[in-house]
């Protein structure tokens, strides 16, 4: 029987062994999909008193009534049931769905979401969620932190109410509305509505990091910012292997080691 040349024996283990250590890397996605792409967006209709100003697209779907603009301004394009605002409703559903199905870290029903200071988390209420006064969101540096608040039914904050971001940016925050919204006047506001029903935006209520995203009912403005200056970060949803590069360097290796066999084979062992 031949012996293997030892030299040769552990070149072979070392590229057996890169064969199957294929690079794996997370296949990440959108939040909210094509729905990112609009800063209101609304099921039955959407309307708008007074000088409202939209940084992105506005959409509604299966409704197909988008009134008020102008006075108010859409920076991006206005889709009424078509097959583009119907595909961010399609998302804007999956995002709903997704968020709500994530296992809550902590239970906040019956409390005043104002005075409070975060970590990232998923944070439930079996009920309606009041804001009154400053909620305070710290990201602890990471740009891609997660606040998830998963609300059964109404969110409603109180006249100069506020959600504020601290050690950076949060673009990642989301509230999960079981039924409807309503900020009352000059809330200002950061974070990405997903309500089930309608969303109300009173007078002077500014929206300055996220989106209104209403699936059946109306999304009401007035005299509004919608300024969505970032975008949500794509999470890591699975994990796929890198395909091709391990079968190449597997391929070249076993091709080596035969000329190498082959040649020492000749020689004599």
């Amino acid at each position: 029987m031949l012996k293997i040349n030892r030299k040769y024996a552990i070149v072979l283990a070392i590229v057996a062994c890169s064969s199957f250590q294929a690079e794996a890397k997370a296949a990440s996605i959108s939040m909210l999909g094509t729905a990112n792409n609009f800063g209101v967006l609304g099921g039955s209709t959407v309307t708008n008193t007074g000088p409202s100003v939209i940084m992105q697209s506005l959409g509604v779907n299966a409704g197909s009534s988008a009134t008020g603009f102008s006075p108010g301004i859409v920076n991006g394009t206005i889709f009424t049931s078509d097959p583009v605002a119907a595909q961010a409703q399609l998302d804007n559903a999956t995002a709903y769905n997704y968020l709500a199905a994530l296992s809550p870290t902590k239970e906040l029903t019956g409390l005043d979401l104002g005075g409070m200071t975060l970590t990232p988390g998923v944070y439930s209420f079996s009920s309606s969620a009041q804001l009154t006064g400053k909620l305070t969101l710290d990201n602890l540096g990471d740009p891609n932190a997660l606040f998830v608040f998963q609300i059964a039914s109404t969110l409603t904050t109180a006249s100069y109410s506020s959600v504020v971001t601290t050690n950076g940016e949060a673009a990642n925050v989301f509230f999960q509305i079981g039924s409807s919204a309503t900020l009352g006047t000059y809330t200002q506001f950061k974070g990405n509505i997903l309500a089930l029903t309608s969303i109300t935006l009173t007078t002077g209520v500014n929206i300055e990091c996220g989106r209104t995203l209403a699936q059946n009912g109306a999304v009401t403005m007035d005299t509004n910012n919608v300024s969505s200056t970032c975008d949500t970060k794509p999470q890591e949803m699975a994990v796929v292997p890198e395909p091709d590069s391990s079968l190449g360097v597997l391929g070249s290796g076993m091709m080596g080691l035969v000329f190498a066999f082959r040649k020492r084979f000749r020689k004599g062992w």
